[in-house]
């Protein structure tokens, strides 16, 4: 596949795209989002009843829980629908060296993450119906844990073809390593 003038200016000499793919953007909530949306649920329904109770005490003050009922409502949508509309604004691309992972999100603008791969790339295959090939993690430090999160083109239709073509950079990359 040849590059084009755009990724010229990103790729490294010599480097070449060798596929380039989308993220399956259907309705297919993470199983965490579920307890989110729960929680949502609950914050919302609280903030409902909060504030019939306080309207039946006459004045405006039940306007005070707008804005918990708001958040509610927010943290349902955004355990429903982000992952769909965060993979919708994704796109994916391989090279002969690199894994890129480009966004295009409100707020956050433009952002390329790219993944160096090579023979220590811990590659994993998820099959199904979109696939997802994993290779690269995050390791995120929060309050009292460690949590890792794994990096990779999700939800995508042709997941074995370019596990096959990470796989191929990785021999070819210890190839590389053992001739020097």
């Amino acid at each position: 596949m040849k590059s084009n003038d755009a990724w010229d200016q990103i790729l490294d000499p010599g480097e070449q795209v060798i596929w380039q793919g989308r993220p399956d953007a259907g309705f297919a909530p993470h199983p965490f989002r579920i307890f989110e949306g729960i929680f949502g649920l609950f914050f919302a329904s609280f903030a409902l009843f909060w504030m019939t109770q306080a309207a039946k005490g006459g004045g405006g003050f039940w306007m005070f829980g707008l804005l918990h009922f708001s958040v509610g409502v927010g943290i349902i949508l955004h355990a429903l629908f982000w992952d769909s509309f965060k993979r919708n604004r994704t796109w994916y691309t391989l090279s002969d060296r690199r894994a890129f992972i480009a966004t295009d999100l409100p707020l956050l603008g433009k952002r390329l993450a790219s993944y160096v791969i090579n023979e220590d790339a811990d590659l994993r295959l998820i099959d199904g119906s979109p696939a997802s090939v994993f290779f690269a993690s995050e390791t995120m430090q929060t309050k009292g844990s460690v949590k890792t999160r794994p990096i990779g083109f999700e939800r995508i239709a042709d997941g074995k073809a370019v596990y096959r073509k990470i796989r191929n950079i990785q021999l070819q990359s210890a190839d590389r390593s053992a001739d020097t």
